[in-house]
């Protein structure tokens, strides 16, 4: 029988995964670890709420086998200003308590955005690809360096086992991830004249994922993605058509800026180019481990998409109200643009 650790405990995956992994055969007690109390509740489940980063982890990490690091200071109600740092010191803190409590197998969440959203990108993108991510998209940059510490870990403790997963963007019905809040804030401009594809992974298709790396027989990067990838056109149509305002990259990169340094909308520096090239990644690896993802991209994008008050429309009263939100998406881009420019004026 076996104890597991699961940090970021009540969070959209951590409750998936810890729910999951009590009802697993083998799995004697799960410790779940969260700075917030809404922890799932079952008799395997064990709560700690505690912030990594200042206690003493090592009398909860003692006697257990796996560790399962979810924790993130990226979440739906922050707006990620200084996240980064938070986030790589309690990975700091786990590692350190793993080594000392002699833990053998480590999970760790990543994100597939440390690839990078470029223009030479192959479709889809493979582990082989070195990480490139965008610069000042601190989200990823933050990813890679929670990815090089736990490389380090492994190097000095070579007889353990470490899974790094790289997950695409996630999203449930009414559970969305900061990114995937941040990226649904910047598909209202069109930036440069690229439209790629896109992916969408359900939550408990990366659940199923975690668990999988949790309990098999896995070891190194694995991406999770659900199978191929939809076109933007496509996208659009399963939320019902939406006036976008098309600029240029230079221009909706600035306005983003802005509008982050504002607070006006969650669209942090350096993700613009994460809208306008492909990041699309294969899941070949972790198929062939025998993950296999039980939702589509548009059934992913379908339920984590809440509907539109047009999707019911029919064409006529869709233009009518397509002229309206023009004029006034125009009005606002004129206002930000004039803000913005007498804002570098100022400066």
């Amino acid at each position: 029988m076996e104890t597991l650790i699961v940090t970021g405990a009540a969070g959209s995956i951590g409750t998936r995964v810890c729910r999951t992994l009590a009802e697993t055969d083998g799995v004697e007690a799960i410790l779940a670890l969260d700075t917030r109390p809404e922890m799932p509740n079952h008799r395997r489940i064990y709560h700690h709420q505690i912030d990594l980063r200042y206690e003493d982890l090592k009398p909860i990490f003692e006697g257990a086998s796996t560790l399962v690091h979810l924790a993130t200071s990226f979440g739906p109600s922050s707006d990620g200003l200084d996240a980064g740092g938070a986030e790589i010191d309690a990975t700091r803190c786990v590692l350190e308590a793993a080594e000392a409590t002699g833990v053998k197998r480590i999970v760790i969440l990543s994100s597939a955005m440390v690839y990078g959203a470029w223009p030479h990108n192959p479709i889809p993108v493979s582990e082989e690809t070195a990480v490139d991510p965008n610069p000042d998209f601190s989200f990823a940059s933050v990813k890679v360096e929670i990815e090089n510490l736990t490389q380090e870990w492994y190097q000095s403790h070579p007889f353990s086992e470490i899974v790094i997963l790289r997950p695409t963007t996630a999203l449930a019905k009414g559970q969305i991830s900061w990114v995937a809040r941040s990226l649904r804030a910047s598909a209202v401009i069109d930036a440069g004249d690229n439209d790629p594809p896109v992916q969408f992974l359900h939550l408990d298709d990366l659940a199923t994922a975690v668990v999988h790396a949790a309990r098999g027989e896995m070891s190194g990067v694995y991406n999770v993605a659900p199978d191929g990838y939809i076109e933007a056109e496509v996208c659009r149509e399963l939320s019902g058509r939406f006036p976008r305002l098309r600029v240029k990259e230079e221009v909706a990169d600035r306005l983003g800026r802005f509008s982050w340094r504002h607070r006006i909308a969650p669209t942090p520096p350096g993700l613009t180019p994460y809208t306008i090239h492909p990041w699309i990644i294969s899941n070949t690896r972790l198929r062939e481990t025998g993950w296999v993802p039980e939702h589509t991209n548009a059934e992913a994008y379908v339920d984590g998409t809440p509907p539109k008050p047009w999707s019911n429309m029919n064409a006529k009263q869709r233009q009518r109200t397509a002229m309206v939100c023009a004029i006034i998406a125009g009005a606002l881009l004129s206002y930000l643009v004039s803000r913005l420019l007498r804002h570098l004026r100022e400066g």
